[in-house]
């Protein structure tokens, strides 16, 4: 079994330090544990510029899309009750669902439909149910934007915001091809409707709490609110519009989302997709209890079977092989989709140094996470940049931890 080289993985500092000095990161911590020990950790930067506040271990981020992994744990805790299964249309659950149409091949006009079946759960965990999000390319992300089906923290209610989306075509028949979207946030509301309660309370009750990710919610906890980052972007517009570049001049850093007076701290909807903050430490219980089959240090979440197939690849091949047009956090070559997250099929064609299998996903504002299963190694990175399209730090600290490795 490999073993981490520390001086190799020391020089992870000085690429973490270039990107604060360069003011492309305003701060970022990593944490590295291998057979569930810390081999490493560093922070450094500033959670709040304007403040002049340490980013630290305890800084509670947002870290937007690394809350579908969770929700995926959710859902697959309800299939193994046997309270639903993956095959089953959106619709058994989720009546707005039931007469859904999707865009034709081609439509020039959101109204230029045709019926199509309601996709299944199976497809909305994977990105392949013909739904999308408001910053991808083509119709339905722009009538999502127009009518503000964003899943926002201070949005209405996750069961109106879902009610609203099921008014709007699909951009696709479902199953035909993968684009990023707001399927989880769907899923969340399946949660609700299944266990018959909010998803925070889920969340609480059934993984959060189980965990001990005491830091960990939709909205920041009162105890940690003086350690809540602030949220920058290097664009000159919205840090959601993601074909503008960076490097807008200045110092390349803008803040778009105080630390004081951020939706976050009182959160109204409870986005699956994309709602929840917590620290570094909160989530490495979540990627442990991955790693190691779904049991942690109070008790089993999942068995090992289900986590085993949540970690394979659900896709007929690579998402590339997918015809995908929409914004994700990872590469498309040589990447397979699981339940929740990305699986590495083929590291050469990814481009990226890796171990086949390695189950990983990200934020919108730059955080990341991988679990290698061959080196048993559970990686958390934490920033607050959006989009997490501005810089290669995935592809690079992949590199970096894998040139650690002897």
């Amino acid at each position: 079994m490999a073993e981490f080289d520390q001086q190799r993985l020391d020089r992870i500092k000085p690429w973490m330090q270039r990107y604060i000095d360069d003011r492309k990161l305003p701060g970022a911590s990593l944490l590295i544990a291998k057979n569930g020990g810390e081999v490493f950790f560093h922070a450094t930067g500033r959670r709040d510029l304007a403040s002049d506040l340490p980013f630290e271990r305890d800084t509670v981020a947002r870290i937007y899309s690394m809350t579908k992994p969770v929700t995926s744990v959710g859902l697959m805790m309800l299939v193994e009750e046997g309270l639903c299964h993956l095959d089953a249309p959106v619709s058994t659950f989720l009546p707005e669902f039931a007469d859904c149409k999707a865009l034709v091949p081609g439509a020039s006009d959101i109204d230029q439909t045709e019926p199509c079946p309601s996709p299944t759960l199976q497809q909305l965990l994977t990105h392949t149910s013909g739904l999308s999000y408001a910053f991808n390319p083509g119709l339905l992300p722009e009538a999502m934007e127009a009518q503000d089906v964003n899943f926002k923290p201070d949005g209405p209610s996750l069961q109106d915001t879902t009610l609203q989306l099921a008014e709007l075509p699909l951009a696709f028949q479902p199953g035909a091809r993968w684009e990023y979207s707001v399927g989880i946030d769907v899923i969340g509301r399946v949660i609700e409707a299944v266990a018959d309660q909010p998803l925070s309370t889920f969340f609480a009750e059934r993984i959060l709490g189980p965990l001990d990710m005491t830091e960990t919610a939709f909205s920041v906890p009162e105890k940690a609110v003086d350690r809540f980052a602030a949220l920058y972007t290097p664009l000159a517009g919205d840090p959601m519009q993601l074909d503008q570049g960076t490097g807008q001049g200045g110092d390349g850093l803008r803040e778009v989302d105080r630390s004081k007076g951020s939706p976050f701290l009182d959160a109204k909807l409870y986005s699956g997709g994309g709602g929840l903050l917590g620290t570094i430490d909160d989530y490495l219980k979540f990627t442990e209890m991955m790693r190691q089959g779904g049991v942690y240090k109070k008790g089993r979440l999942l068995s090992p079977y289900t986590i085993d197939f949540m970690m394979q690849n659900h896709l007929a091949g690579d998402i590339a092989s997918m015809g995908p047009q929409s914004f994700a956090e990872q590469p498309m070559k040589g990447m397979g989709f699981g339940i929740g997250g990305a699986v590495v099929l083929d590291a050469a064609r990814a481009a990226t140094p890796g171990s086949p299998g390695d189950f990983s996903w990200g934020g919108m504002a730059s955080t990341f996470f991988w679990i290698d299963r061959v080196h048993n190694l559970s990686v958390v990175f934490f920033t607050q940049l959006a989009p997490s399209s501005s810089y290669p730090l995935r592809s690079q600290l992949k590199a970096l931890v894998h040139g650690a490795l002897t």
